[in-house]
């Protein structure tokens, strides 16, 4: 099924040694390449603004990641080694397309993606920039800034936490209502956020009920744990590769690398999925009394997404490298959609200075 692109954009399928799946591009073919990684539930037509407002000197890359939207359903994600299969999808679509140093930005999952980029191939990029993204110690089970685990066996965190009336509604086909965990109303709650609807909604919408679905997808397998709540990361999908278990020395590579690329971290004021007590976090669930057994806030607190953020950029600028903070006010987790003109103010600015 071909999927509409705005105006100036194309969408191509392309092949590398690891994988095939669908790109869009937007901008002339011998420009200053700019790679977009989607986060979580989507795929590239999440990109499709900033493709298309992108100064005319740049190339925009958007990849449908493994897992999601038209990649190769049977390229699976082994969560076991974190993000490493999405940076070598990423690369390899680099080297594919003939570009050996490129501009990087991501959002939720796909800022993870850039924190491992940093890490583990900084010498690839011109630029970094994290649009409202996950943090350094992936999505749930720590608890303070240095990213310290709640429980040895990091539960709270992969496969076992995603709703399963989300998954339900996403098999049932369901675009249209609006209840507390259909993909509707989950993303005018959260992550449009502030009553913003996207023009676009129906279409970003539908790029949801593209992600694939399954225990080696979305939501991924979990094992028991007899930690609260119970549930711990199993070893497939891009759930699980977002857990800490699987984040290893990560701050410590980010740290050590070079050269250290100028970052932008442009995020939305009113973000409630990436903040310190996000809706979706057991930890911020766990006091209303909704979620049985919950051992207390000293045990498990929410995460402090944020602090977690700010701290690895903190000691990023103390180690040599540099970064610029951008809150967008009244805005929520995809600024890139909903505030299109002040994010690309900032984005904008931040390629010009690093190009």
């Amino acid at each position: 099924m071909t999927v509409p692109v705005l105006e100036g954009i194309t969408a191509r399928t392309v092949a590398t040694e690891r994988l095939t799946t669908r790109v869009l591009f937007a901008g002339p073919e011998d420009g200053i390449p700019v790679l977009l990684v989607h986060g979580n539930f989507s795929s590239a037509t999440w990109w499709e603004e900033t493709l298309a407002t992108l100064p005319p000197q740049y190339i925009g890359i958007a990849a449908d990641q493994r897992g999601y939207g038209g990649a190769d359903r049977d390229a699976k994600i082994d969560a076991t080694r974190g993000m490493q299969d999405f940076v070598d999808d990423a690369l390899a679509l680099m080297d594919h397309l003939g570009h050996e140093r490129f501009h990087l930005v991501g959002n939720s999952l796909g800022g993870l993606v850039v924190w491992w980029m940093m890490a583990d191939a900084p010498g690839r990029l011109l630029s970094a920039t994290l649009a409202g993204p996950g943090a350094p110690f992936g999505f749930g089970g720590t608890k303070d800034a240095e990213g310290t685990p709640t429980t040895p066996d990091f539960a709270g965190s992969g496969g076992g936490l995603i709703n399963p009336d989300l998954i339900r509604s996403l098999l049932d086909g369901d675009r249209d209502s609006i209840g507390d965990f259909s993909p509707r109303g989950i993303m005018r709650r959260l992550v449009w956020s502030g009553g913003q609807i996207p023009e676009r909604e129906d279409v970003l919408i539908d790029a949801m009920f593209r992600a694939h679905i399954g225990d080696r997808e979305l939501p991924g397998d979990f094992e028991r744990s007899p930690n609260w709540p119970y549930v711990r990361p199993g070893k497939w999908g891009a759930t699980n590769a977002m857990s800490p278990m699987y984040v290893g020395n990560l701050v410590t590579r980010i740290l050590a690398g070079e050269p250290k690329v100028h970052a932008l971290w442009v995020y939305g004021a009113d973000d409630l999925a990436v903040c310190n007590t996000a809706a979706s976090d057991p930890g911020t669930w766990g006091p209303t009394g909704r979620l049985p057994g919950f051992p207390g806030s000293e045990a498990y607190p929410p995460q402090p997404m944020m602090d977690q953020i700010r701290k690895m950029l903190t000691d990023y600028a103390a180690a040599g490298g540099s970064y610029e903070e951008v809150a967008i006010p009244d805005c929520g987790h995809v600024p890139f959609i909903t505030h299109i003109e002040a994010f690309d103010e900032a984005f904008h600015a931040h390629l010009a200075r690093t190009s």
